[in-house]
């Protein structure tokens, strides 16, 4: 069951972003791996940006996406999954909430270049690797030098919307 979050949340997300983020260790550069991955400061600034919705499964929040609105485009954000839960269209069933709500008419979304897994599931979805990478990241997101030369962009150009 999908359903949005809000700040009393924050505990369910932080604790799915920090579990399901551990799969990156040995897959990002070391010196941008930490633990827990996303500190609770930063998670209450990111939820100022954006909106974050959740998929339950017999009551237990078990995967979170947030998404962030801009002029022209939409950033999607921190998708993370319990490892537990995965490969079981969680992820996709919360991307594809994420592209039916959206109003613009592009898709961005940043993943570790080492992430194989991360990128190989976007693609899946129809997004495609971003040749300006560096340009959108230092564009759309507020990121360090560092992570910026390690990640890639994945785009969805999105149909324009009937009324």
């Amino acid at each position: 069951m999908l359903r949005r979050l809000s700040e009393q949340n924050i505990e369910e997300i932080y604790n799915i972003i920090n579990r399901a983020a551990q799969a990156d260790k040995g897959h990002i550069p070391e010196d941008c791996y930490r633990e827990p991955y996303m500190q609770a400061w930063e998670l209450r600034r990111e939820m100022a940006q954006m909106t974050f919705y959740g998929w339950e499964v017999k009551g237990r929040t078990v995967a979170v996406a947030g998404y962030q609105p801009l002029d022209e485009v939409t950033l999607v954000r921190h998708v993370y999954v319990l490892p537990e839960f995965q490969h079981r269209g969680i992820g996709t069933r919360l991307c594809a909430h994420i592209k039916r709500i959206t109003r613009t008419q592009k898709l961005l979304v940043g993943a570790w270049a080492g992430a194989d897994w991360a990128i190989n599931f976007y693609k899946h979805l129809g997004f495609k690797m971003m040749p300006d990478k560096d340009k959108l990241l230092d564009q759309y997101w507020h990121i360090p030098t560092r992570q910026r030369d390690v990640s890639v962009v994945l785009g969805l150009k999105m149909e324009p919307r009937t009324k």
